[in-house]
């Protein structure tokens, strides 16, 4: 078994999530008392956040380098970066580290590729909702069309992002605004939706909508796994 690098505390909440995900996929595959080879470096939030909404991307960008080149001198084999947010630093990391790293995005891209789905719904913070580095990987490698929600809808996702689900707080009132936001996707057209923040599925599961979601933290987590298994 390959030993998988994670990069995470973007939130912490979501890493846990991560960690849970490769374990349960491990014991699945190898059965027994398997558990994943891992090594995480986690960062502090705060200042993550801090400098996201200051768009200090320089900054971010050498911080998430900078942790993949801890993970790879500690002798990780592969690197997943544990958010889809910070996926805008993706090639910058790439250059600066010889290990694979496992796109939270093309990931997803395959799965839903799988599903036979060309037009889902991505919801997210407004970073990965409003910028290209996420849309275009869906679009020019897989050939799917991407539907974002409406201005309005877009700040209320963000704001329930970081006021509420990276700090742990589940609330019923925005599991139903979320509802209300995914089911105007599909009524413009989308047949599935991207959870493209790894704190949503902390707020919404398969019962919740009608369309297939494709959970970003669950994908990511079992495909490194399945990378790091296959590649023993």
């Amino acid at each position: 078994m390959k030993t998988i690098g994670l990069i995470g505390g973007m939130s912490w909440e979501s890493s846990a999530v991560y960690y849970e995900y490769i374990n349960k996929k491990v014991r699945a595959l190898k059965g027994g008392f398997h558990s994943c080879k891992s090594i995480m470096v986690s960062v502090d939030f705060a200042e993550i956040e801090r400098l996201q909404h200051e768009n200090n991307w320089k900054m971010l960008t050498k911080l998430m380098v900078n942790a993949a080149k801890q993970l790879e001198i500690a002798g990780a084999d592969i690197l997943v970066l544990c958010t889809n947010t910070m996926h805008l630093c993706s090639d910058e990391i790439i250059k600066n580290i010889s290990i694979p790293f496992l796109h939270i995005a093309e990931a997803t891209g395959k799965e839903i590729v799988q599903k036979n789905i060309k037009k889902v719904a991505l919801i997210g913070t407004k970073f990965t909702m409003e910028k290209d580095f996420y849309k275009q990987i869906l679009t020019h490698q897989f050939g799917i069309e991407v539907l974002i929600p409406t201005t309005e809808e877009r700040q209320l996702i963000h704001d329930i992002i970081y006021n509420e689900l990276v700090v742990g707080k589940i609330e019923n009132k925005s599991k139903t605004i979320y509802k209300t936001i995914i089911s105007n996707l599909e009524k413009r057209g989308a047949k599935g939706v991207i959870l493209g923040c790894t704190e949503i599925p902390l707020l919404i599961s398969n019962t919740d909508v009608n369309i297939p979601i494709f959970n970003t933290t669950k994908i990511h987590a079992e495909k490194a796994v399945e990378w790091a298994l296959r590649n023993n």
